[in-house]
């Protein structure tokens, strides 16, 4: 009897082994042609496909898009075609042409230009040839005393390149405008009583302002400060209560009753935050001032993963390529850097998005 159990374990064992290796005989493609489903997304956003199907305002055929467009109708069939089979637009039977015609999807409804939940600007920051290339360089970044990835192929890191390279800056403060759009409401839905007793807020970092007249707009009690380097804030478009100041957030922060970072810490080191934040806390309120940070908390060690799990992750190894010390932080990760800073109270909270609320008070 325990002869026939060993022999069962032993061709379950290898049946298991076989099914891994034809699995991965698929898989390894995926990672050899891995920049081929950004490229083609990326060719799809610059042509207009779900502009011009959203306008169209029903189905489209092949050949009424390729007109649309002005396109080959046979390069656009096969982009639709892959396009299609990874359930980014969706066909109808039609009697056009002998093809099928399209109809949008909630995911392409992300890659319209300026559309409610568009991401096109994110995209199209993350597919530029200036973030492209630090890819390429990244086993450089963790060998013992290897070189930071952005800064090898640009000469300077990602902030000092930025400020001298405005259609950079432009592109990656539409792409933090472009995460707002989405994030910001995700907050006030899931939070909104973070926002109770605030009349004033200085967002570090803020970019081009936009998460601050999202906020503006739903709580219109509240007066914004919207801070960020000199280069920045030149070109950020005016909004009501909002005051636009340029500074230097690792010298001081605006005073005001709340400060707000997105994406801003995990650029930076555990020094740098510690910083930071420490001069963030000498600009609220000892008694009822407030941090709020806006970042992702990596999930280690738990048994229920969050759906956004992997995208965190993702946003790690970005970090790893794009910053020269900044990082996705663990819960402990985050608890040490802002107690080292001199906040004695910690609030994480989880939302319908990538990225976590945390809070720290006195």
């Amino acid at each position: 009897m325990a002869e026939m159990q060993s022999e069962v374990t032993w061709l379950n064992k290898e049946e298991k082994e076989e099914k891994e290796e034809v699995e991965a005989q698929v898989e390894i493609w995926k990672y050899i042609f891995g920049f081929v489903e950004l490229s083609v997304v990326k060719c799809a956003i610059q042509l207009g496909i779900a502009d011009a199907i959203e306008k169209y305002k029903k189905p489209i055929s092949l050949l009424e898009l390729s007109s649309t467009l002005k396109c080959d109708p046979s390069y656009l069939n096969r982009i639709m075609r892959f396009l299609v089979h990874r359930k980014i637009f969706k066909t109808i039977s039609t009697n056009h042409d002998n093809y099928p015609s399209y109809v949008q999807t909630p995911l392409s409804r992300r890659l319209i230009q300026n559309g409610k939940q568009s991401m096109t600007a994110f995209l199209l920051l993350e597919s530029s040839h200036v973030m492209v290339a630090p890819w390429l360089s990244l086993s450089d970044r963790v060998l013992v005393n290897g070189n930071p990835s952005f800064q090898k192929v640009h000469g300077e890191d990602l902030w000092g390149y930025t400020a001298k390279n405005l259609d950079h800056s432009n592109l990656f403060n539409d792409a933090m405008a472009c995460d707002a759009k989405v994030i910001v409401p995700a907050i006030i839905e899931g939070y909104s009583e973070l926002f109770d007793g605030v009349k004033s807020m200085v967002d570090v970092g803020g970019g081009n302002g936009t998460t601050l007249s999202i906020l503006v707009k739903d709580f219109p009690w509240i007066q914004g400060i919207n801070f960020d380097l000199a280069h920045v804030i030149d070109v950020a478009p005016k909004y009501d209560g909002i005051q636009h100041m340029a500074g230097d957030m690792f010298t001081s922060v605006p005073k005001a009753d709340a400060v707000f970072l997105k994406w801003v810490l995990h650029d930076w080191g555990d020094e740098e935050c510690i910083k930071i934040l420490k001069n963030c806390k000498e600009a609220i309120p000892k008694e009822n001032g407030k941090v709020i940070i806006v970042d992702v908390v990596i999930e280690e060690g738990r048994e229920k993963h969050n759906k956004y799990e992997d995208v965190g992750l993702m946003l790690d190894m970005v970090m790893m390529a794009h910053t020269n010390i900044g990082k996705e932080r663990t819960l402990k990760e985050w608890e040490h850097v802002i107690h080292m800073a001199g906040f004695n109270t910690i609030t994480v909270k989880s939302i319908n998005a990538v990225q976590s609320v945390i809070v720290a008070s006195c």
